[in-house]
């Protein structure tokens, strides 16, 4: 049924006719003129809307053009998109192909808009983005790239982070790595200078960072040795050794920690000598030439205490992906000794160091830890909250600076050397793949498990020697006064267990 506004046929309807309309007229046509029609309809709860549109003939039928639906679109739009429709038959245009397009050209118009905007936003993409991106998929380091995350995000990201990487330049880098050694980090500010020339060069290869480059990697004219101080050594190679003396001094002091500590009327109150399981792991690495790290990750099904041997698998060596390889370690009788040592303490547990829980091992920087914890007047640091912070392992007044786990393991390197060893032996016992000709080291593959064993001996006679254990039965194991200065030889306690 068709019906017109109460003014009567070709006239317009009022907003106050439509809204008398009821949910009676359901499916009724109202004619408002000039070819505009509305259709009554009615949603839940009796809500009426009026659906209109534009009639008009195309290749000899009738069309309709869709114009709004009231009152969600008012009269006078509805009736300007009739207007529309119509003018644009008079050019010859379908309304209904001409909306199509007009769609088609808004879409357009959007997509070109957000590939502008997401043009515009990888121009300006910032050096925290890109950090986040070359530590997702660019390097992949032992710890999972932790370390290196917190350098970046305590250094670099609250500096730069914030800064365009098309935008960036020496100088900001130059900023930021000056900011860590004036805090006095020199060491912290070359490891940054080397990782940030690390991210620049793969960022450099690749798109969109390539593009953001084009004025040139700003890292490669930062010259790091005009940051630090000019006294610095940037290699940061040590070479602290102990010598005989310092041996027998952190035998000694060992002694006197147990003895501190148990002579004292109030335990809670006393300190703490060093536990017993770090002092046995400081004479492994002397004994064995071990790293500190593959030691503290050491399981029990490794250790052999009845043959004398200790596996270190590759997975728990240090070095380059690819070139990592297995050690067999064999034990001399000192360090027997102090492997049979520590199993009476965590032999019950699958790990040589168990962590607290027992699940596994300890951090691999726990010893090191609490060596420099011990030694803290080298320190450039306040004292730490929960920690020692006193100078109980320095050895020889200071005089020959601070030492680390590490530089056992150097030391007893050394007394290696002295006692006339080859170097090509002493590096297979420090587990070094060795450099040279890739095809020597693919075709010479003798495991030198004979000479390792006799110097594993040597050195562990060596040390027992210096400590008084057992003395040498030859006067050549003895290291010479250029390796070792002290020679005199003091009585005291044997290493504890």
């Amino acid at each position: 049924m068709t019906r017109y506004p109460k003014s009567g046929r070709g006239r317009r309807w009022t907003i106050v006719e439509l809204k008398a309309i009821g949910a009676a007229w359901r499916g009724d046509s109202l004619a408002d003129g000039d070819g505009l029609s509305g259709t009554v309809r009615t949603g839940d709860g009796g809500t009426v809307t009026v659906h209109w549109r534009y009639a008009f003939k195309r290749e000899g039928r009738v069309a309709w053009h869709y114009c709004g639906t009231w009152p969600l679109v008012s009269l006078e739009a509805i009736r300007a998109a009739r207007d529309a429709a119509r003018d644009a038959l008079k050019r010859g245009a379908d309304p209904n192909e001409k909306r199509l397009a007009d769609r088609i050209e808004e879409r357009d118009r959007v997509r070109a808009t957000l590939a502008a905007d997401a043009q515009r936003r990888a121009d300006d993409a910032t050096l925290e983005e890109l950090a986040r991106e070359w530590l997702k998929s660019g390097v992949l380091r032992k710890d999972g790239n932790a370390d290196l995350r917190r350098a970046f995000e305590k250094d670099i990201v609250p500096m730069l982070g914030s800064t365009p990487v098309r935008t960036l330049t020496e100088q900001h880098l130059r900023d930021a790595l000056t900011a860590v050694v004036a805090r006095g980090a020199n060491r912290m500010s070359v490891r940054l200078w080397r990782d940030l020339r690390q991210m620049f060069a793969w960022a450099e290869k690749r798109q969109p960072w390539r593009r953001m480059l084009i004025d040139g990697n700003p890292a490669e004219l930062v010259r790091i040795e005009t940051i630090v101080p000019v006294d610095y050594d940037m290699s940061n190679v040590r070479e602290r050794t102990l010598d005989a003396g310092e041996v027998r001094e952190l035998r000694d002091i060992f002694c006197r920690m147990d003895a501190s500590y148990e002579s004292a009327s109030d335990k809670r109150r006393a300190a703490r000598p060093m536990q017993a399981e770090s002092r046995l792991a400081l004479w492994i690495c002397l004994g064995t030439l071990c790293r500190i790290g593959e030691l503290l990750m050491a399981e029990w099904k490794h250790v052999d205490l009845k043959a004398g041997t200790w596996f270190i698998p590759k997975e728990n060596a240090k070095g380059a992906r690819g070139k990592k390889q297995d050690q067999l370690v064999f034990l001399s009788a000192f360090s027997l000794g102090q492997f049979s040592a520590l199993h009476a303490l965590t032999g019950k547990t699958p790990w040589c160091f168990p962590s607290r829980d027992g699940e596994s091992h300890i951090d691999v920087k726990t010893v090191t830890k609490q060596v420099g914890d011990r030694q803290h007047r080298f320190k450039d640091r306040a004292m730490l909250k929960g920690r020692r912070n006193d100078n109980s392992l320095v050895l020889a007044r200071g005089a020959n600076g601070d030492w680390t786990p590490n530089d056992l393991r150097r030391t007893g390197a050394t007394m290696m050397q002295a006692l006339g060893i080859t170097p090509v032996v002493v590096d297979r016992c420090q587990n070094h793949v060795l450099e040279g000709s890739r095809v020597r080291r693919h075709y010479l593959t003798h495991p030198y498990n004979t000479e390792k064993r006799e110097a594993w001996r040597r050195l562990g006679e060596e040390i027992e020697a210096i400590l008084e254990l057992k003395r040498p039965a030859k006067a050549a194991h003895r290291l010479t006064a250029d390796a070792f200065r002290p020679k005199v030889i003091a009585r005291g306690s044997p290493v504890p267990a």
